[in-house]
């Protein structure tokens, strides 16, 4: 079995950071993750947390944590119903606020994930990816990334890999507070959790041949901010 790929961080102070950035959040928010927690109990029963395997960096499989939203119903032949029919009240408003991700910092504790990268996605997805849209996977995975900031569901599979790419080749430290300064204002706003029309996100069932690329005045904007933070 070939060795994994050596961790590789975009800058030398990302993990210290993430790590430092999980504990204090942890820290400051523990009574609200246990509030959460009894709540989704109340609501939905045990397990409290929905685990999941996700690929990490390199494709290095990890168990993603997050709330519980949805709860555990079948049709007559025992087959899961569409996550809309089994999304309750209780789990669309943790989704919309974005709170059922708490337990993320968890992940970003261990190593597993940062604050800020590509969102972690399906392993079933991994073989479908072309060769461009695979290099998301070149850095640890986040809590929120480029693409959360710039359309999040709204956009489409090819877009959402193409600005993940971007941030791979861009990532800095004054990029990744400006992701999080955004993040804060997308979730108050609760803006793009579903794509227009759609109950849930449809998956991602392969793409085009040629990589999609992000427009130059995005670029160029981006980088025109980043130069300009300290």
């Amino acid at each position: 079995m070939p060795e994994a790929p050596p961790v590789r961080d975009p800058y030398p102070l990302k993990r210290p950071l993430d790590a430092l950035a999980a504990v204090v959040l942890l820290l400051l928010t523990w009574p609200l993750l246990l509030l959460i927690a009894l709540a989704v109990r109340v609501d939905l029963g045990r397990p409290v947390l929905f685990r999941q395997v996700r690929p990490g960096q390199h494709g290095q499989l990890f168990t993603m944590m997050k709330f519980r939203t949805m709860r555990d119903a079948t049709d007559a032949s025992g087959t899961p119903l569409p996550d809309a029919a089994r999304l309750t009240r209780f789990g669309q408003l943790l989704r919309a606020s974005s709170l059922d991700e708490l337990p993320e910092l968890i992940n970003v504790l261990r190593g597993e994930m940062s604050l800020v990268g590509p969102r972690p996605l399906l392993p079933e997805y991994l073989p479908r990816y072309s060769p461009q849209q695979a290099r998301r996977h070149e850095v640890r995975p986040g809590l929120t990334g480029w693409a959360q900031v710039n359309g999040r569901n709204a956009l489409t599979w090819e877009r959402k890999f193409a600005l993940d790419v971007w941030y791979v080749d861009h990532a800095s430290l004054a990029l990744d507070l400006r992701i999080l300064l955004l993040t804060v204002g997308r979730v108050f706003r609760r803006a793009d959790i579903l794509p227009e029309g759609q109950s849930e996100v449809a998956a991602f069932l392969g793409s085009v041949p040629a990589p999609l690329s992000v427009p130059a005045r995005e670029v160029s904007g981006a980088a025109a901010h980043t130069r300009s933070l300290p």
